[in-house]
């Protein structure tokens, strides 16, 4: 087994459009050594101020990638998403640089399973996961909602009604839905985790856990 790659080690990131700027503009606030790359100059130009280190350089060419030290890295996510036969090719590029660890966005089914098939470690499908996510808030019951790839899901919303006022092992939430109540929060305080002494009230709102339909369910009920 290779050696395990430092939670943080420098980040690559390929194109900085708005998935890509805003990754690259996360890590930066997180004190990751970032080096974003696009082939626009404006674009470099627009981030510079955000990112501490921005270079011109077309990913498609090895030879560049190269040149500012690509196979350096032990990270790289693939931001470019418009052109998928672009960043298949900055894939393949990064997999013969071998960069142990590449995370590559995907427009489609189709185009993340290229990707992987080329060599892409993590494939991310920001458009599909945002419209899933939206999906279950239009709703207006859920306030947020996060799923992962083995049908269980966190959810943040209102408590409904039988669970206010009385401690949550009292209400059976869990029991009765199969969902967990793993935080509280109340106006003007911080988040704090949920035990079964805990008391909800009509101010509060609560993050649950379970899978989806049970979060569906229980999501429906009298607020």
């Amino acid at each position: 087994m290779g050696d395990r790659i430092r939670n943080d080690a420098p980040v690559l990131v390929i194109g900085l459009g708005r998935f890509g700027a805003a990754c690259a503009g996360e890590l930066d606030r997180l004190d990751r050594e970032v080096l974003a790359i696009d082939e626009s100059l404006d674009l470099v130009q627009k981030w510079s101020e955000r990112v501490t280190h921005t270079v011109q350089a077309d990913a498609k060419n090895i030879d560049a990638l190269k040149q500012i030290g690509a196979q350096d890295f032990q990270v790289a996510v693939v931001a470019v998403g418009s052109s998928i036969e672009a960043s298949v090719l900055i894939t393949a590029n990064l997999v013969d640089l071998k960069v142990p660890q590449i995370w590559a966005k995907a427009v489609s089914q189709s185009h993340g399973k290229i990707l992987a098939r080329v060599g892409a470690n993590h494939v991310i499908y920001p458009e599909r996961e945002a419209g899933e996510r939206v999906a279950h808030l239009v709703s207006g019951r859920m306030l947020d909602f996060i799923r992962f790839d083995d049908d269980f899901a966190l959810a943040k919303l209102y408590p409904p009604k039988f669970i206010r006022g009385v401690g949550l092992n009292e209400s059976g939430v869990r029991t009765k839905y199969n969902v967990t109540v793993v935080g509280v929060k109340s106006p003007g305080k911080p988040f704090r985790y949920a035990e079964a002494n805990t008391i909800v009230t009509n101010h509060d709102l609560i993050i649950v856990s379970g899978t989806n339909s049970d979060i569906e369910r229980f999501a429906a009920l009298d607020r």
